[in-house]
Order: structure tokens, then sequence, then C-alpha cells
């Protein structure tokens, strides 16, 4: 079996999801006399909804000899589920990812385990190079404020270069954060202010406001827009374009012939990066409506024809 077919298994919610229900029941049953109710309900809470159907008819039949016929457990100790070295060698390498480092993730136990891969392990195409500095010391420290202050709802006084290389600074109530895997960049999306997001990497300097005065800028209004797309269920292109729209609001629907539908909701500032991510699709994703981004999708192709690339 090949290395990523067992991590896959292993980390599969399919598979594991048994493993630990079973632990919970045993655990309950290690309690105190459990009734046939309490572990059913232990079964619907960890588990599937249908998983009672076949987690504890096998227990209460011995086909998993881990119950005694009155349901006390046959071990002696209760179950533990330590981390395999497969595991520990996954965790590893995901905590050395600059992005998980952002949230300052450190898991000592792992200092002497050799990660299962690297950054050099993997390339990434269909990605602009010039990503967020995210192992960058000022970088990180700015994410961590802005993290605090969304679970606080604190404010926050920021100065940063705007997109016309201009230093402005601004008050604001940061909301939560928005990762462009095309760009590899980080949006902070705020309220409080005339803005609506901006990107992290442009932030020079990031402190609480403590300021008992209120200010007086009003957020922007949003503009909502709409956007039908039409897939062709040929090389994993639905389950890629789930993915990669996965944090639009959105609504799929797979049609008599085999195709599919997905309909989106997006703010009009995310437009023009909206149309490169349709286009990235090629000829197996197609715009149904509106006609608008149809025009725009139009205009973009013909640029690039031309070779006045934007």
């Amino acid at each position: 079996m090949a290395l990523t077919e067992v991590t896959d298994m292993i980390f599969s919610e399919l598979y594991s999801v048994y493993y630990h229900t079973v632990a919970r029941v045993l655990e309950t049953a290690f309690d105190s006399p459990a009734s046939e109710k309490e572990l059913q309900n232990c079964i619907e809470r960890e588990a599937f909804s249908e998983s009672t159907l076949t987690i504890l008819p096998a227990l209460k039949s011995g086909k998993w000899p881990l119950l005694n016929p009155d349901l006390s457990p046959v071990l002696r100790h209760r179950p533990t589920m330590p981390l395999t070295l497969l595991e520990k060698q996954w965790l590893k390498a995901i905590a050395d990812d600059p992005h998980v480092k952002l949230f300052g993730v450190e898991i000592p136990e792992l200092d002497d385990v050799e990660p299962l891969f690297t950054r050099d392990d993997y390339r990434i195409y269909d990605q602009y190079a010039d990503g967020d500095p995210f192992e960058d010391a000022s970088y990180i420290q700015h994410f961590q404020l802005l993290l605090s202050a969304m679970k606080s709802g604190r404010p926050v006084q920021i100065t940063m270069v705007n997109r016309h290389g201009k230093r402005v600074s601004t008050r604001l109530f940061p909301k939560s954060f928005e990762y462009s895997s095309k760009d590899d960049k980080i949006r902070v999306i705020v309220d409080g202010c005339r803005l609506r997001c901006f990107n992290l990497g442009r932030v020079e300097h990031c402190e609480y406001y403590d300021a008992e005065a209120l200010w007086h800028e009003t957020p922007r209004e949003e503009h909502r827009k709409s956007l039908t797309l039409w897939i062709v269920d040929e090389r994993n292109t639905p389950e890629r374009a789930m993915l990669h729209f996965a944090h639009f609001k959105r609504r799929a629907e797979r049609t008599e012939d085999g195709k599919y539908i997905l309909s989106l909701e997006y703010d009009e500032s995310d437009e023009a990066e909206l149309v490169i991510r349709v286009l990235s699709f090629g000829p197996y994703v197609k715009v149904l409506e509106p006609q608008s981004f149809v025009n725009l999708i139009r205009a973009k192709l013909l640029a690039q024809k031309s070779c006045e690339l934007r």
C-alpha cells in the first residue's frame, strides 16, 4: 500500500471516528454499569447518526469482543490511543508550515520527530510568487494581534501602505481573515471604517486602539453580486471548484446530464480576482449569468489574446 493511501486511511474521518467512538463507549462502560441506552447516546454523540446501527450490535454480539454480555468492559484498563509515529510525523510537517505557525502552534513533544514531508518535497503551481512574508517577525506579530482583537472585539489602529503606495492610518474593528491560495496572501475583513478589507502584508504598524473617544467613520456598504457557473464533471473539476470557491456563500446542484450548476454570492470588490479564478478552470467552467460577468471574461480573454495582459 502506498504511503499516501496509508495516510488517507489514518486521517480519514470515515476510519478514525469508529476507533474514537468505541474508545468513548469503553470509557463509559468503565465509569459505571452502563445501560444500552447510555451506550447508544454515546455513539450518537461521537459518531454519525447511522453508526448506532453498526457499532452497538457489533459490540453486543461479540463480533467486536470488547464488552461482556452485561455490557461491562472486557479490558482490564481504560483504552488509550497514543499517536503512531506516522501521525506524529504528519503533525510535525503541518506544524512546521509557516501558515500554521502564525497561530503560535507549538508542540514540544514533537521536537525529536522528523516531519513526514517538508516544503522542499512539493511544488505548488498556478500560484503567484509574491506571497505574503509569513515568516517575517513583524508580519506574525500583526497577525496575532489582529487575531486577538477579533476574539476580544477590541478596536485597533493600523498604519499601512495602500495600493497606490500612500501611507495611511485608520482605526477599525478586525472581523476575520481571508486567505487566497491563488495569491498566497491574507486579507483582513474589517468593520468600523470605509475599508472592507486590506492585505495584511501592507501593514507597517498595528496596535490596540485604547482611546475612550469614539470615531464617526461608518463601514462601507457591501455590494453583493451573484454568479452562476456551469461545470463539466471531468478532471475532478466539481471537487476542485467547490474547494476553490469554499469561502463564498454558494449552492450546487447536479443536472440530469451529469453537469453541475454552482451559484455564488460575492462582494463587488472581489470581482477582479473572481474573474481570474473562473478563467483558471479553462473550458471546464462556463459562466451562465450575469451577462456583465460574461463581458468581463470576454474582455480579459481578448486582452490576453492581444498580449495586453492586465
